[in-house]
């Protein structure tokens, strides 16, 4: 099991900056691939980036790309992070923590575990 606590949501104005945090604890050495992932109101679920625990290769999706970085704290590898630049309120959503033990699929919301969310809410 893997249990993930989401942190660093919040509101902010177009233009400015957030960093998620996502602290992952249990088989934590058993993570291929961590992501994060948002769903804003009526939306589904979409990929936002996506990090391989081991090597730390990334996958972003195009609508964030050049603005959001998904890194993990290399010493721990426990601790994944998203750093959100040029905010839009396109943006705004339920943002969502989630880690993979098997075969990682990309920006496919079917991760095996999931956190409980942060909300991030960009005004314009």
């Amino acid at each position: 099991q893997v249990r993930l606590v989401e942190s660093g949501g919040g509101s902010v104005q177009a233009g400015g900056s957030l960093r998620l945090s996502c602290v992952a604890s249990g088989f934590i050495a058993s993570m291929n691939c961590m992501g994060w992932f948002r769903q804003a109101p009526g939306k589904e679920r979409e990929g936002v980036a996506v990090i391989y625990t081991d090597g730390g290769s990334t996958i972003y999706a195009d609508s964030v790309k050049g603005r959001f970085t998904i890194s993990q704290d290399n010493a721990k590898k426990n601790t994944v992070y998203l750093h959100m630049n040029s905010l839009k309120s396109e943006d705004t959503a339920m943002y969502y923590c989630a880690a993979q033990l098997g075969w990682c699929p990309g920006l496919s919301a079917t991760f095996g575990y999931w956190g409980q969310g942060t909300q991030v809410t960009v005004s314009s």
